[in-house]
């Protein structure tokens, strides 16, 4: 997917010498890494706070909520389907 990014001149430099220095010819792939690196750090921090959560709700309310979920899920359009 295209988008359109606004970077700093000090950024775009820094990622074209970098793309430069592995062979490539553009950055995408470097803006592809940085962001995979990026969320997964900050998934990471989201499952501690998700974790942190466990056995705040009694266990009816945790299958309702697991069932919502289900249910969610199963309503969720994506664009390979």
């Amino acid at each position: 997917m295209r988008t359109t990014v606004e970077l700093r001149d000090d950024q775009h430099a820094a990622l074209a010498a970098l793309a430069s220095r592995r062979g490539l010819r553009g950055y995408s792939a470097l803006v592809q890494e940085a962001l995979d690196l990026y969320l997964q750090e900050h998934a990471s921090e989201r499952l501690a706070e998700v974790l942190q959560l466990r056995g705040i709700l009694a266990e009816d309310e945790a299958a309702q909520v697991e069932r919502r979920i289900a249910e969610a899920w199963m309503t969720w359009k994506t664009t390979s389907g």
